[in-house]
């Protein structure tokens, strides 16, 4: 009984040292990416950032030219109330104040949904973006020899040879030549958080 007792002893001091061996992480061999050059400077990105800015500027158009048509008809009608001093507007002033009323709603509603639809416009391309990164940074680490990636603004200091920026943003031109610019799926719409 003592010999299986100790043997039992051996064998735990034997295979412990494996057991913490086994769940030691290997040492780290890092490669760091400009992120946001890549998202600068790839070429689908390039293309539709230009024409996010040209959809972003026809918004800007449409909301300064709604607001040109309202803002006259909303002070000529402040100015109607006003000279009534404090009396009750007539049916016909009455009928303004409501017809503008319901020019102003439908007008904050189309800005509203056109606003929504750039957002999800927007928010479709840098999914694609992702969605072809990751593998490129995956592919770029795996012919470095690296095992992890670390955007540089995430870094206090690095070696110019750690930074593969170069690598990912030719893998990404060649993975994706161009995005879609449409809004997202609805489903995936539904899924963004508030305020995206």
């Amino acid at each position: 009984m003592h010999k299986i007792l100790m043997f039992s002893a051996v064998a735990a001091a034997v295979v412990a040292p494996t057991a913490v061996q086994a769940q030691k992480a290997p040492a780290a061999v890092v490669v760091v990416v400009d992120n946001d050059r890549i998202y600068r400077e790839c070429n689908a990105c390039k293309t539709a950032q230009t024409q996010l800015q040209a959809q972003a500027q026809a918004f800007q158009s449409r909301q300064q030219t709604l607001a040109g048509q309202l803002r006259p008809e909303g002070q000529a009608i402040q100015t109607a109330i006003q000279a009534l001093n404090g009396k009750d507007p007539d049916a016909a002033l009455k009928k303004r104040v409501q017809d503008f009323q319901t020019k102003e709603q439908q007008a904050n509603e189309e800005l509203t949904r056109s606003q929504q639809n750039l957002q999800s416009i927007q928010a479709n391309v840098v999914r694609q973006i992702e969605e072809r990164l990751r593998p490129v940074i995956n592919q770029v680490m795996t012919q470095r020899g690296a095992n992890l990636a670390v955007d540089v603004d995430s870094t206090l200091a690095h070696a110019q040879g750690t930074d593969v920026t170069d690598a990912v943003l030719a893998g990404l031109n060649a993975a994706l030549p161009s995005v879609s610019l449409t809004p997202l799926p609805q489903q995936q719409q539904q899924q963004q958080p508030q305020g995206r």
